[in-house]
């Protein structure tokens, strides 16, 4: 069923570390081999021994249009045509920014670089140096890219200064990042107590990376009025709900409104963006108008920005998509609930827009400790499954899955009808 998917992990880990290219994507957490891609048309992927599936991937969440969407193509195909990079500005840059500005209340300007990754690294560089502070508090579960500051693990306590989870990441570039627990607000005084030296706090408001878990909006409040207290910036870390959890992200679901906001994913339209902006006054100390140093060869791409560009004015123009999205994430989300009731197995889920996560667990996840509970052995049983019946879900229990506007009601009904054998399977 997957010979060439085979052969081709093979080749590949000849000469790539672990054969891929982003660790997730080894099928480490649920085993077997990875899928290797052919290509996507709206809904669906095509591996390389011609298997189709209903991908609720999506690209981990940029493609809400699904794959290959004809206007974001036809954008890549005209800009390409002028050129692929000049490492000069374009009104494409200038445009794509003013749709942000205009849509997140909390933006005044908004600076694009090329990575989530590398849009977080940034804004916490610029967060230090507008407050001329050196720590950050970060928290458990929450996932903002690889730079080394906030590669860390929690230590002995829930609140603690953090120690490197990565080797090749050194002691003293983690000295300064303080590790809170999600969703509790004592925590994060502790990390207060511990330091007069705090810049920012850095959070995924819709965190998705210990599966999909919402913080809640006292926490949030609460969050924000300890900032204000200490003299430091609350960073969102979008880069995964905006534009996909509402048309602003979990800013429009939330009152609470940032200093610094990350992006990318969506924004990009499928191409490889980041962005982070924020009130004038802090944009204003990044260079060439201030001392904050930040810059990049490939930054505000030409076809990316196109791509981007496609994406968001086709979502502003019809913002009703996110209550569709919303309904069939959470029809699908319902069917997969019921279908472990039917089977008395443990499952709980969450939808936020058009995101969606679901545990193997008894009880409500709120932090990344609840989420290590999740039972991984009957998540990579459930993966599988659906796998060989044409449904493709995250290959991991603490990511989180997408609706694209390609994806049918026929679509949804047949991913249930599938856990519903699944769950029996694992059942039996």
């Amino acid at each position: 069923m997957y010979n060439n998917s085979e052969k081709a992990f093979l080749e590949a880990y000849k000469y790539i570390p672990g054969g891929v290219d982003s660790p997730v994507r080894a099928f480490n957490s649920v085993g077997g081999t990875p899928i290797f891609i052919e290509r996507g048309e709206g809904a669906y992927l095509y591996d390389l021994d011609k298997n189709r599936y209903i991908d609720f991937v999506q690209s981990w969440g940029p493609l809400i249009f699904g794959h290959a969407d004809k206007d974001i193509e036809a954008a890549v195909i005209e800009t390409a045509k002028k050129g692929l990079s000049f490492g000069a500005p374009t009104e494409l840059e200038t445009e794509l920014a003013k749709e942000i500005v205009t849509l997140f209340e909390s933006i005044d300007k908004v600076r694009f670089v090329n990575s989530g990754t590398e849009a977080v690294m940034s804004a916490l560089r610029l967060a230090r140096g507008f407050t001329g502070k050196n720590d950050i508090i970060k928290f458990e579960g929450c996932y903002h890219g690889h730079s080394d500051s906030l590669l860390v693990s929690a230590g002995s306590g829930a609140a603690t200064f953090g120690t490197p989870s990565s080797p090749g990441v050194p002691e003293d570039l983690t000295k300064h990042t303080l590790l809170a627990k999600y969703n509790d607000i004592e925590s994060v005084k502790k990390c207060f107590e511990q330091s007069d030296d705090i810049a920012c706090v850095i959070i995924e408001p819709i965190a998705g990376n210990m599966g999909l878990v919402p913080a809640d909006e006292e926490f949030l409040e609460d969050l924000r009025k300890l900032c204000d207290e200490h003299g430091a910036l609350l960073i969102f870390d979008e880069v995964m709900s905006g534009f996909r959890a509402s048309l602003t992200g979990a800013q429009g679901i939330t009152k609470v409104k940032p200093d610094l906001v990350t992006l990318g994913k969506v924004i990009g339209g499928g191409m490889p963006v980041g962005a982070f902006g924020g009130k004038k006054q802090i944009m204003a100390k990044l260079s060439p108008e201030g001392p904050v140093y930040q810059a990049g060869t490939l930054s505000g791409n030409p076809v990316a920005m196109a791509a981007g560009l496609t994406a968001i004015r086709k979502l502003r123009s019809s913002p009703a998509l996110y209550v569709e999205l919303g309904k069939k994430a959470k029809r699908l989300m319902e069917g997969f609930q019921a279908a472990a009731d039917a089977e008395e197995i443990p499952f709980v889920t969450n939808v936020r827009g058009s995101m969606f996560g679901f545990f193997f667990s008894d009880k409500e996840v709120k932090n990344f400790d609840d989420a290590l509970q999740n039972d991984t052995e009957t998540f990579a049983k459930f993966f599988h499954g659906m796998l060989q019946r044409g449904v493709y879900l995250a290959c991991s229990s603490y990511e989180t899955g997408f609706i694209s506007t390609a994806i049918t009601d026929e679509m949804i009904e047949k991913a249930i009808v599938a856990a519903y054998e699944v769950m029996r399977e694992i059942r039996g």
